[in-house]
């Protein structure tokens, strides 16, 4: 048995060694050194002791695997196939960098690959291709990419606003790596960063912008792994409290008036808020209000589509004191289309900050907000008894339940006119002995001229109305503000000043 064993070793290293014992060349039994070898009987001890020879050597490890032997010594793992009756080889790596152990796998990971009918040289190729794409590809490139493909879901102040946070936040550190390059705890330090400074909704909406991003990518091939899928925003970051926007309560609403009554700002500014309050609309949807959008015989505005945040027409019906502020906010505006155009930039509108700057000046900065007017009309609605139904519904309120908001398309507006003209009464009866009889007055006498008194005006008004039925409405009802005699919204004069600039800029040029 011993010598029996030592004839089978000294033949087994005579093939690997490529020589061939003369008396099996006669029989024809052997005519390479890579055909005599039964499937898988390579071992790492075989592969190291193998000597090159002055031609390329071929041993086989079956299925089509073998490792070519160079004269030079390098060994190289390739695989012949059949594919669609061609015959075909891959490379599956050098030795010893790929083991044996891993060109098998490799091996069979290509045969599964050929029995679901894939080409594994055309999948290789793909792969590599995808592989080249995504280390030339930039994150800033990709993240751009996806804003032009959401942009149909978006206003353009929306999408103008998360680009600015994308250049603002990411772009710096991120934007010029390879999008399948970043990792996770990058990631990570971005966000965390972005939450240090103090910018902790901030931080949360740029995290949710870069996971979309990542889907984006994935969803296009533009790279297989997505680094913000293991990372959970409750894990990353500081628990914090939900913060509300600051909102008067209804034992707040008389002092409010008073403060209300002495500002000296621009009257149109004044005016935005009352009206704000009266309808109980958003901030940035009073301030783009425009004369077109009023339909005074109906006591409706009709607020576009384009100018809502779910992109839905809304309709606001008018109370009487709404329309008799809008009376007068038409003799203030001169020729423009605007309700409140800004009294600095012809043809804007008041700016996004004038209404709680204003609300600061009267003394409710971290306080009360604009916005917060919304949350005063719905808790006083609510404690009144009035339907939730028409209390969402006149707050444009997205139904939330689909079946439900597929069902109930009523518009509720006999409802909603009974709730808006019992506000504006409830508003009455909350304001001070001082103003209520004058308003009152001013307000039944506006309302008695009927639909007539308010028109859609397209010229240049130079009508002044004065009374005597309080300092309030002497100094508010001028055609023009009184730049001299009153302290102009600070926002406002920087528009100004941005508008003088560009101007005389634009002269010298």
């Amino acid at each position: 048995m011993r010598a029996a064993g030592r004839f089978l070793v000294r033949k087994r290293l005579m093939m690997y060694a490529g020589i061939q014992p003369k008396r099996w060349q006669k029989r024809g039994q052997l005519k390479s050194a890579s055909c005599w070898l039964p499937p898988a009987m390579l071992t790492d001890a075989a592969i190291r002791s193998a000597v090159p020879s002055d031609k390329t050597v071929k041993l086989s490890d079956g299925g089509g695997l073998y490792l070519e032997l160079a004269p030079s010594g390098g060994k190289w793992w390739r695989l012949k196939y059949r594919y669609g009756g061609v015959e075909k080889r891959i490379s599956l790596g050098t030795y010893p960098q790929t083991s044996l152990k891993a060109a098998r796998q490799a091996r069979d990971q290509a045969k599964k690959q050929l029995q679901d009918g894939s080409d594994p040289s055309a999948l290789r190729k793909s792969a590599k291709a995808t592989l080249r794409l995504t280390q030339q590809l930039k994150l800033e490139a990709v993240a751009l990419a996806w804003l032009k493909h959401r942009s149909g879901a978006w206003k353009e102040g929306t999408r103008q606003m998360i680009e600015a946070s994308l250049r603002n936040d990411v772009f710096p550190k991120l934007g010029s790596r390879p999008v399948g390059d970043i990792q996770p705890r990058e990631v990570r330090d971005l966000v965390q960063a972005i939450e240090e400074r103090g910018a902790g909704e901030t931080a949360g909406r740029v995290f949710q912008r870069l996971r979309a991003i990542y889907r984006y990518a994935v969803a296009h091939d533009l790279t297989s792994v997505d680094p913000t899928y293991a990372l959970k925003p409750s894990e990353i970051f500081k628990p914090r409290k939900a913060k509300h926007r600051g909102s008067l309560a209804e034992a707040d609403v008389p002092e409010f008036f008073r403060r209300l009554e002495k500002y000296d700002g621009d009257p149109a500014t004044r005016s935005a808020l009352e009206l704000l309050l009266l309808t109980a609309t958003r901030p940035g949807e009073l301030r783009g209000a425009r004369w077109d959008e009023i339909d005074e015989p109906a006591s409706l505005w009709r607020i576009p589509a384009s100018r809502m945040k779910m992109g839905t027409e809304h309709l606001v019906p008018l109370s009487r004191q709404a329309l008799g502020l809008l009376q007068t906010m038409q003799r203030l505006g001169g020729s423009s289309e605007l309700v409140f155009p800004s009294p600095f930039y012809p043809g804007k509108p008041l700016s996004d900050g004038t209404l709680n700057s204003a609300l600061a000046r009267l003394g409710y900065k971290g306080i009360a907000t604009a916005h917060g007017f919304r949350t005063l009309f719905s808790t006083c609605s609510n404690e009144a008894g009035w339907s939730s139904d028409v209390i969402e519904r006149q707050l444009a309120h997205e139904e939330r339940n689909e079946v439900r908001a597929a069902y109930n398309r009523a518009h509720r507006l006999s409802d909603r006119k009974k709730l808006m003209q019992w506000w504006a009464d409830r508003l009455d009866q909350l304001r001070p002995a001082l103003t209520t009889s004058s308003r009152s007055q001013k307000t039944t006498d506006m309302s008695s001229r009927g639909s007539a008194g308010l028109r859609v005006r397209r010229q240049p008004s130079a009508v002044k109305i004065s009374t005597s039925s309080s300092r309030r409405t002497n100094r508010a009802l001028t055609a023009q503000p009184n730049l001299q005699g009153t302290a102009p919204d600070p926002i406002e004069v920087l528009r100004a000043l941005v508008a003088a600039f560009d101007q005389h800029s634009s002269r010298k040029a």
